[in-house]
Parts: C-alpha cells; sequence; structure tokens
C-alpha cells in the first residue's frame, strides 16, 4: 500500500519566530520545502535559510494550493503557509477543498496567532468580551454582504475586528464600513488599530469612530471597533468583562 504525502498548512502569525508557536517552528524546521505569498517567504527566509523555498504573487492562492499538492506528490514534505492564523482568512479550507483529487495525500493544519488576537495585545484588551471578525475585501465577498454583516455586528453590541480594511484599489472601504457602523454608533465610540503588527515599523493607534473614519490603513493595518462597554484607559483601549472592582472599604465594611 502506497504511503500518503503530507502537507502542514501553517500559521505562521505576523512571520517572525517569536510570534510563532512552536509547533509552527517545528512544522517548518521539518518541511523539505516552503511554500507561500512572497511577503511571507521574505520574513522567513533568514530563519530557515538552508530550505527550498517557492512563492507566488498575491491573488495566486490557487496556483500556491497545487504547487503544494505537486510538490508533495514528489515525496517532499510540505510546509504552506500563512500569515496568522491558518483556518482564519487562510489557506486552509481551499486546501481541503482541492484536496478531494488528491485522496493520497494528508493534509493538516498547525494553528497561529491571528491578527485579531496580536493586535488586540497591541492595543490593550479590546477583544475581552464577545466580537466578531470582518474582513472588508470584497475581492471574494460581495460588498452587499460585508454590509450587512457590519449592520449585524453592531446591532448585536459585538466587538468587532476588521482584516483587510484598505489596499491599493479599496482605499475607501474603511471609511465606507465605518459610515455603515456611524448608523448604529456614536462617533465618539473607542476605536484602535494596528499596523505591521510584530515587525519593526509596528503602529498602534487608539482614537473614536469619527477620527476612525480618516484614518485609511492598508493590507497589513488591522482595526479594532469597541461595544458599547470599552474604554479608552491610558491610552490602552479595553472592553469590560462587567466585573464589579471592589474597594478595600467594600471588603472591610464600615469600620
Amino acid at each position: 500500500m502506497k504511503n500518503k504525502s503530507s502537507i502542514s498548512i501553517v500559521g505562521i502569525g505576523p512571520g517572525r519566530e517569536e510570534f510563532m508557536t512552536l509547533e509552527a517552528v517545528r512544522a517548518l524546521e521539518e518541511a523539505d520545502v516552503i511554500v507561500g505569498y512572497t511577503v511571507y517567504i521574505d520574513l522567513l527566509s533568514r530563519r530557515f535559510a538552508g530550505k527550498e523555498m517557492i512563492s507566488t504573487a498575491m491573488r495566486r492562492e490557487m496556483q500556491r494550493c497545487r504547487i503544494c499538492f505537486e510538490e508533495a506528490a514528489k515525496g517532499k514534505r510540505i510546509a504552506l503557509v500563512c500569515s496568522g492564523d491558518a483556518g482564519i482568512y487562510g489557506l486552509a479550507s481551499l486546501m481541503y477543498e482541492m484536496g478531494k483529487e488528491y485522496p493520497e495525500t494528508e493534509l493538516r493544519v498547525i494553528a497561529g496567532v491571528t491578527a485579531a488576537s496580536s493586535g488586540a495585545a497591541v492595543l490593550g484588551a479590546p477583544l475581552n468580551h464577545d466580537f466578531c471578525a470582518v474582513s472588508l475585501s470584497d475581492h471574494l465577498t460581495p460588498w452587499e454582504k460585508i454590509e450587512k454583516r457590519l449592520t449585524a455586528a453592531a446591532e448585536g453590541d459585538f466587538v468587532i475586528a476588521l482584516y483587510n480594511p484598505a489596499s491599493r484599489k479599496r482605499q475607501d472601504s474603511l471609511m465606507r464600513a465605518c459610515d455603515i457602523l456611524l448608523a448604529h454608533m456614536e462617533e465618539e465610540r473607542p476605536c484602535g488599530y494596528v499596523e505591521n503588527i510584530g515587525r519593526e515599523s509596528t503602529k498602534a493607534v487608539v482614537c473614536t469612530l469619527k477620527e476612525l473614519r480618516e484614518a485609511g490603513g492598508n493590507m497589513f493595518t488591522t482595526v479594532f471597533i469597541g461595544n458599547s462597554e470599552s474604554e479608552i484607559i491610558n491610552g490602552r483601549l479595553i472592553t469590560k468583562r462587567g466585573y464589579r472592582i471592589e474597594r478595600d472599604t467594600d471588603l472591610c465594611g464600615d469600620n
């Protein structure tokens, strides 16, 4: 019986080794070939310099996945890398879809630190209660559907993490999203955003929803919209869980 080939679909977090899980580092160390988007391959090239690396440009996701299956069929151990977590706006689902054509190839997904988690840590604790994630990219999702999701999230009083707020072709996506949210939220709603998470050029800003509307952003920006209980405390964006903080006098009675 022929042994199954295998592909690891690896979430590498923001891309630097200290932001990867030990399991992700181990999978990359064990791989013969690392496949990924050009930017992610560049981030890994020094740490894993001895590996064969194959990169493709943006919007070549299907080609990238096909390369993985073809290289795995040669008996090589393959690691397909995605930023953040491979199962959150990554290629894990596409690999499983295409994997129907390659029943002899075994797939395993290795979790990574997604931008919502790593960006939230930079800003403070904005996701400390119920939250949702919405991508503003209309490349694969119609804007009408994105608008419905934003409206539902606002009406449900979720904290919202926005992925892909802008690109070269979508300069006004964040502004349009803010206009939708301003129909349901006050202008002073606490918000924040982080650019280039986990890199030397990391930039973190806390602001109001009105100010966020003019922020712009890019594909490497993650945006956070607070809920009705969120607050900016000492320059940090915080969403409260609802604890009643007791003072010493409350604990000691009236003595």
